[in-house]
């Protein structure tokens, strides 16, 4: 297992237990209802999961549009060597894959439509990724505390939760920001979060 693997299993770990010591996810049949407490903590004005899971969601959104926007058009078909990703190629991988898993957590909400193949610009892969982080926002504002605890098939995720979805999703985006970064370092690049450091 690589280094980046090892480090999202072990956020993973750390996130299902803090999920498990906040009640864990409801069993089958136990779906949300008008009356459904939105979770521990929520009537007191603490901290919920969803709450934690849509904040990180709209803070990253912004991370990767900024760092994403920071390279040249010209720098887009940048790979840092010949087998890696291009810049480009690692924003699209973003867009793709949160939209891809997303759509495994369920609800009314209408993914993007784009492909790999359907954008050609840098406008057209920001636009992506930002549709991508938008469609993520309407499924989890479409969420409680308790369904986004409800297990589901995540695909090769295996058995899990909606919030683990969310969760490993955010895991691989920071994964992709770190390679993001030294893109733009060897192009000459200060990243947008090191600047007026």
């Amino acid at each position: 297992m690589t280094l980046g693997g090892v480090r999202r299993m072990f956020i993973l770990a750390l996130m299902c237990a803090a999920l498990a010591a906040c009640g864990g996810a409801p069993q089958s049949g136990e779906g949300p209802t008008a009356d459904t407490p939105a979770g521990p903590g929520a009537a007191a004005g603490g901290a919920t999961v969803l709450g934690d899971l849509l904040k990180d969601w709209q803070e990253q959104k912004d991370t990767m549009l900024k760092i994403a926007d920071a390279m040249p058009e010209d720098g887009f078909g940048y790979k840092s060597t010949p087998p890696q990703r291009s810049y480009g190629e690692q924003v699209m991988h973003v867009a793709l894959v949160n939209v891809d898993l997303l759509k495994l957590v369920g609800g009314t909400a209408a993914p993007p439509s784009f492909t790999a193949e359907s954008v050609k610009t840098k406008a057209d892969m920001l636009k992506a990724l930002a549709e991508s982080y938008d469609y993520g926002t309407a499924l989890l504002n479409a969420q409680t505390d308790a369904s986004v605890r409800e297990t589901i098939d995540a695909g090769f995720l295996g058995p899990s939760t909606r919030a683990r979805v969310f969760w490993f999703l955010l895991g691989h985006s920071m994964d992709v920001y770190g390679q993001m970064v030294v893109y733009l370092r060897l192009n000459g690049i200060v990243p947008p979060a090191s600047r007026g450091l």
